[in-house]
């Protein structure tokens, strides 16, 4: 009955009176008859159905309602049960009210329960405790009202039944005026069971915002030290449950030694480097009592390989943990290193089952609402390589993302692949934990004008000491690091013209003389003479330990204003009571003009209001211009959901992706960009994307739009020379711009102007001048107050000793200024013009060193050997005719007398002379002389010497010496010194061969060998040998080569043109028995075979076939075997020798099924046999080594060879010295016998030598070259240059499954045969395959 009920409350919605005349169809269907409707023969379920009693009609049930109890609730308990959901608290009510604790103790549990809003309310039923319990009791023991009786006057009316007549008259009139079909239907919201919000009945999801307490899950309860009350640590739960999963069974053993640090690392990426150092800070300091390491891994700083076994979580930025994720090797062991463990069950001889884990198993990112911002794209291409890995490897990679508030948090749920009903939590606002009172001002004045800018000032100034003067501390937000010392003696201006100054003086507290005296050890003049009146700036620009120090200092309130930019909002949790947003326009270099601030930026500001904890309270400020005022009144009141950023990274994203190997071809980078947010938003905005609805609907997977980005990319970087785009199969193929490009982290657009400005021959001016036009200085622009200070360094040869070309006008010039100032160890006294040379430096040596890497590829002697240079001058900032002993620690003046009384002498010079000379040449004492020795006997230096070896009439092999001439020490040297050698032409513009070699302690001497063609056997004058450290600046030598006196072999006549011949079937052996063998492999010779038949087995000359690999020699040789055996007396025995036992092997396997047939013995000699005469014919086979070993014990009479008719040498081109020695011996022991010597070979470059020792007569020596083949041989080659390890094999997997996939998908479907480099690799790059073919079959599945 109480479901009929709530199903007819559910139809019936309306109390409107109706019209009498369609109240008749209603009495008439309350008259039919109750035992039936039809008047039908009676089933048996009609039987079960009336043997039930008399039906009730509707009308029945409203009647019984009416009369159900004549009881009514108290207005208390009305109260209770009025209340959303409150059954479910009826009984934790019951339990409290009823239990002997007093009114004060409850009273808190009471509110917990019920709800601040709903005070009053508890302080009723307090006062009237005990009626209200025994009710509660009651109602719920079923002794009151009935459970699904009405609850109130008002719902009493609802089951009146006249009511409930005219109800239902009203709904029978509306259902009969409804189309049947309306057009539309919607599907009912999602119910998510963790989004809290202001409005419980949004999702129905009840959260108590008083702070109820929530225990953790018991097995994390001991890692658990401190609170968490923020969104970071929240992701500390999540990195506590890591350690927790890697933790060995507890024993008597500490808790942080149970934990197995080398099994797992944790990924935290933080939006900036600040933030990263705070990050680092707060976990390591929480982690420590764990033993558990953290390290921030940002801009240029690495780790070494020690580094990264030992820590447990390294927090980084997305640019940083996009580039570690390039790397295969070193850093980029952290997301592609694993760790295999592999079972055999040797009994069942079934496959291996392989556990692949992945030593990273936590990603956190931490303000992911970024991805509205440029630097979205990073993060979107972070998150897809980490989801197509786990993907691909079949492990697991927990992704967490942190945000503020967003309108669209499904879709970047749906993007980061979350569980909705699992992983989304989110939280309105109203969960702020202070509250938070916005103010939008609007000043007069167009934007930037100087009216708009006096009245902002102004405003500022006015709320500023309106908050200082209640007793507030109020964080002033500007958007330019110049902006903020403005700010700040702006306000102090105001303030002293006010008469105020004195309420923003912080003399009085405790620690001030403190402070003062920490802030007077600063070089920053503007930060000292703003504290003492209560006032402190904050930016990028400044040193990280004036940045702490200011932000200890307002930490403390020892400042009362602080006029800040946004990374402080961004980068470190420093709230205030109050901020204020002084101005939304925001110079952006990209576009070269001011943009509005955006609405993320302005909400975080906002976030830092309010102290929690300290105040019940914050308040924030935004003063923009009157026309911007709506839009941000709007955009921050209702956000607009963020959007997809990818579009512009896309192209350097795909690069990336391309020279790690995980996208070959347009369909790889179809799935790749899936797996992307901007795929996420085309389906919900798909206007923003330039697509229509219907568009949408008829391709759901977006298949032709990603298709149509990846092909415009694509497009780009083959333009740019980074890609190999073949058009028509899709196919991908980085080039070595690409692969530098992805690398070093340049931009495309950095690379299309290197291909313009790049020169082979290029001067320091000319490379810094290159250097200044890549577009990641974009963002550095000049400014009128910094021109004059620009102009005064560019004029000082001292400071700035290169041409600039572009001078002062623009922001090249800027950035080759302040390059050269940075060299020369030249600091700006403009503030802002010291940030910008800090930033163009760190990127500067970053991308010179790209640019060295360009030209090495091309192969550019003279810019290489510059852009060496030039990377050690930015890196040592040290030019390159400076004194190369600065590089060492020694006194000022020193380095001053050596450049003044020592500069023309080299360092060899100055390491032999003695410390009394040395000291007496610099004017100094006999101590300065020994360190200069010292120095000068540390800096690395070598002995070059070479030898020539023509290898051929157009091939020179040079062999290059590197002694090493300087004294090892390990702090200055370190573990390694790396260094390149290179042969370049005599006109020194071309490298010919390079080398990059590493010197160690324990190194005395390197050989590295050069081949270089000689054209036409005519070399050239001379060519030069250079050897350049990669580390010291000045450690170079060159050493010339001349070529007067070689003298280069003839040039070789001696090969043979494949004849273009009818092939000889196999009549021509003349053998019936071994025909019929041989047909049942092949049908007749092919062209060599039937080229060199009638030479080899027709005649008794000594004979040399060299042809290609696979052209049918082997067969050729043993045709002749047979045929001499043949044709020879019953004793003949021929000898086959081959360099390698397995060779011996496979010929004795191919041999066995002939001989059987034909009659002959064939026997297999060894080191423990000899050779005997034998009494039929026989075929004996024997390994070189074993030839050697026998022809030397002495043993051997010659009468033993007197039967042998012929000697087949296998693989001559593997000779070796025991080859050779055992063939020699076997030729001087029978050479008064009728012993033919026929040798076999792959293609040789000169043959003539190795015909001349078996005696070959020029008409018996064939020599083919390597394209004289019989089927044509496409060969395509993938260039890595990843060091040898594990990582390069993981990289080869894709391309070599990219190949079997095309060979086995071909038109005769081909089999396919994968060669590894020894037998331990088998398994495993057979599972890297069996990977790929299931990530493959998953793409396919997909689709």
């Amino acid at each position: 009955m109480a479901s009929i009920t709530r199903h007819l409350n559910g139809l019936i919605g309306s109390l409107d009176e109706s019209s009498e005349g369609d109240r008749r169809a209603l009495e008439e269907w309350t008259k039919l008859p109750s035992n039936g409707l039809h008047a039908t023969e009676n089933t048996a379920e009609e039987e079960e159905l009336a043997s039930d009693g008399e039906w009730n009609s509707v009308l029945d049930i409203y009647r019984n309602l009416a009369v159900v109890h004549n009881d009514q609730p108290s207005a208390l308990l009305s109260k209770l049960l009025l209340k959303p959901d409150s059954e479910p608290l009826l009984a934790s009510l019951r339990s409290l009210l009823s239990s002997t604790r007093p009114d004060d103790a409850i009273s808190g549990e009471l509110v917990d329960t019920l709800g601040f809003e709903d005070m009053d309310l508890v302080m009723e039923i307090l006062g009237d405790r005990t009626n209200v319990a025994r009710e509660l009791s009651d109602y719920l023991d079923g002794n009151h009202v009935h459970r699904n009786a009405p609850r109130s006057i008002e719902e009493m009316q609802l089951y009146d039944v006249e009511s409930a007549r005219l109800r239902m008259e009203e709904t029978m009139r509306e259902n009969a005026n409804r189309p049947l079909f309306s057009g539309s239907a919607e599907d009912a919201p999602e119910v998510l069971p963790h989004v809290y919000t202001s409005s419980t009945m949004a999702q129905g999801n009840i959260l108590s915002q008083l702070g109820t307490r929530y225990v953790l899950p018991i097995e994390l309860e001991p890692l658990a030290k401190g609170s968490f009350p923020g969104k970071t640590d929240v992701a500390m739960l999540t990195v506590l449950r890591v350690l927790d999963q890697h933790r060995s069974p507890t024993g008597v053993q500490s808790l942080g030694a149970s934990i197995n640090r080398d099994d797992f690392k944790i990924i935290y990426v933080a939006p900036m480097k600040a933030l990263a150092a705070e990050i680092v800070r707060k976990l390591g300091k929480r982690l420590q009592w764990l033993s558990i390491r953290v390290r921030e891994l940002t801009g240029d700083m690495q780790l070494t390989k020690s580094e990264i076994a030992e820590t447990q979580i390294i927090v980084t930025t997305p640019e940083k943990w996009d580039v570690v994720t390039r790397k295969p090797t070193g850093e980029g062991e952290l997301a592609s290193a694993s760790i295999l463990s592999v079972t055999f069950d040797a009994l069942s001889a079934k496959r291996p089952s392989v556990f692949l884990f992945q030593k990273v198993k936590l990603l956190i990112i931490d303000e992911v609402h970024l991805l509205n911002d440029e630097r979205g794209a990073v993060i979107e291409t972070i998150v897809a390589r980490t989801l197509r890995q786990v993907e691909s490897s079949q492990s697991i990679i927990r992704i967490v993302g942190l945000s503020a508030t967003l309108p669209n948090y499904i879709d970047v749920a749906d993007f980061l692949r979350v569980n909705r009903h699992k992983g989304l939590f989110y939280f309105d606002s109203s969960f702020r934990p202070v509250p938070l009172e916005q103010h939008f001002i609007g000043v007069r004045g167009k934007p930037n004008g100087p009216r708009s800018r006096k009245n902002m000032d102004r405003v500022t100034f006015d709320k500023v000491a309106e908050l200082v003067h209640e007793g507030h501390q109020v964080m002033v937000f500007v958007h330019a690091r110049k902006e903020t010392v403005k700010t700040a003696l702006a306000l102090k201006e105001a303030a002293l013209a006010e008469g105020s100054l004195d309420e923003f003086s912080c003399e009085e507290h405790p620690s001030f003389s403190l402070f003062r005296r920490d802030i007077g050890q600063s070089r920053n003049k503007e930060m000292k003479q703003l504290f003492d009146n209560g006032f402190g700036i904050h930016h990028a620009g400044m040193l990280r330990s004036d940045r702490n120090m200011m932000e200890r200092m307002f930490e403390a309130r020892a400042i009362k204003v602080l006029c800040c930019t946004a990374t402080l909002a961004w980068g470190v949790n420093l709230p205030a009571h109050a901020v204020i947003i002084k101005g939304t326009q925001v110079y952006d270099s990209a576009k070269g003009s001011f943009v509005d601030l955006s609405v993320l930026d302005v909400l975080q500001v906002f976030g830092r209001a309010g102290r929690p904890g300290l105040e019940t309270s914050g308040v924030g400020y935004i003063c923009t211009t009157e026309d911007k005022l709506t839009d941000y009144l709007n955009a921050v009141t209702s956000q607009n959901p963020i959007e997809s950023q990818f579009t512009a990274g896309m192209i350097d994203s795909l690069n990336a992706e391309i020279a790690l190997g995980t996208v070959a071809n347009v369909h790889d980078a179809v799935q790749w960009l899936g797996y992307t947010y901007l795929v996420v938003r085309i389906r919900k905005n798909p206007f923003q994307y330039g697509l229509t609805w219907d568009e949408v609907a008829e391709d759901r997977t977006l298949g032709a739009k990603r298709s149509q980005l990846v092909t415009e990319a694509a497009k780009r970087l083959s333009e740019a020379r980074m890609i190999a785009f073949d058009r028509q199969t899709g196919a991908f193929a980085i080039t070595d711009l690409g692969r530098i490009s992805a690398k070093y982290y340049i931009r495309h657009a950095s690379i299309e102007v290197f291909n313009k400005e790049f020169k082979p021959k290029l001067t320091e001016a000319d490379v810094l001048n290159v250097l200044s036009m890549s577009t990641e200085f974009n963002q550095i622009q000049v400014r009128e107050n910094e021109v004059k200070e620009l102009k005064e360094l560019m004029e000082d040869t001292s400071c700035v000793p290169c041409t600039v070309k572009s001078g002062t006008d623009d922001s090249k010039g800027k950035v080759n200024i302040l390059l050269q100032a940075y060299i020369s160890k030249y600091r700006p006294e403009d503030f802002a013009l010291v940030s910008d040379q800090a930033y163009a430096a760190q990127n500067g040596g970053r991308i010179i060193r790209a640019l060295l890497e360009i030209a090495i590829s091309r192969k550019w002697a003279s810019a290489s050997a510059v852009l060496m240079g030039m990377s050690k001058a930015i890196e040592k900032r040290l030019w390159p005719f400076d004194q190369p002993l600065k590089q060492f620690e020694l006194k000022a003046d020193i380095f001053y007398n050596l450049e003044r009384f020592a500069d023309d002498y080299t360092i060899a010079e100055l390491a032999a002379l003695s410390a009394a000379e040395l000291g007496e040449l610099v004017h100094l004492n006999e101590r300065h002389g020994s360190a200069i020795k010292d120095a000068a006997k540390q800096f690395p230096t070598v002995r070059l010497s070479y030898d020539l070896r023509p290898l051929g009439s157009d091939v020179l092999k040079i062999t290059v010496h590197v002694t090493r001439m300087f004294n090892w020490s390990s702090r200055v040297h370190g573990t390694a010194e790396p260094f390149w050698l290179w042969i370049e032409d005599h006109d020194s513009i071309t490298i010919l061969q390079l080398s990059h070699l590493v010197f160690r302690q324990t190194t005395t001497a390197l050989n590295a060998d050069f081949v270089i063609s000689v054209p036409n056997g005519q070399p050239p004058p001379f060519v030069t040998i250079r050897f350049v450290s990669d580390r010291w600046m000045g450690a170079e030598d060159e050493l010339a080569v001349p070529f007067d006196d070689l003298i280069m072999p003839a040039p070789t006549d001696c090969h043979s043109p494949r004849l273009d011949i009818p092939f000889l079937s196999l009549n021509a052996l003349q053998d019936s028995v071994l025909q019929d063998i041989l047909s049942l492999k092949i049908r007749n010779l092919n062209a060599i075979q039937s080229q060199t038949f009638w030479s080899l087995t027709n005649t008794r000359s000594h004979s040399l076939l060299c042809a290609p690999t696979g052209c049918g020699k082997s067969l050729a040789g043993q045709l002749t075997a047979w045929r001499t055996l043949r044709d020879s007396a019953d004793d003949s025995w021929v000898l086959i020798v081959a360099p390698r036992r397995s060779i011996v092997t496979e010929i004795l396997a191919e041999l066995r099924p002939v001989c059987k047939v034909m009659g002959f013995t064939l026997d297999l000699i060894t080191s423990e046999k000899t050779f005997t005469p034998s009494n039929e014919r026989a075929i004996r086979l024997i390994t070189a080594s074993n030839l050697l070993s026998l022809m030397s014990r002495g043993t051997q009479h010659k009468a033993l060879f007197s039967g042998l008719r012929m000697v087949l040498c296998e693989n001559l081109e593997l000779l070796d010295p025991a080859y050779e020695l055992g063939i020699s011996t076997l030729m001087h022991e029978t050479q008064q016998f009728p012993v033919r010597y026929v040798g076999l070979s792959n293609s040789l470059n000169d043959p003539a030598d190795l015909a001349a020792w078996l005696n070959v007569d020029p008409s018996a020596l064939h020599s083919f070259r390597p394209n004289e083949r019989d089927q044509a041989l496409t060969v395509s080659t993938t260039t890595f240059t990843i060091p040898q390890s594990a990582a390069l094999f993981k990289a080869m997997a894709k391309p070599a499954h990219a190949a079997i996939q095309s060979v086995i998908r071909g038109v005769y479907g081909e089999l396919a045969i994968v060669f590894v480099p020894s037998r331990s690799q088998c398994r495993s790059v057979a599972l890297d395959l069996i990977t790929q073919i299931e990530a493959w079959l998953i793409s396919l599945r997909v689709e």
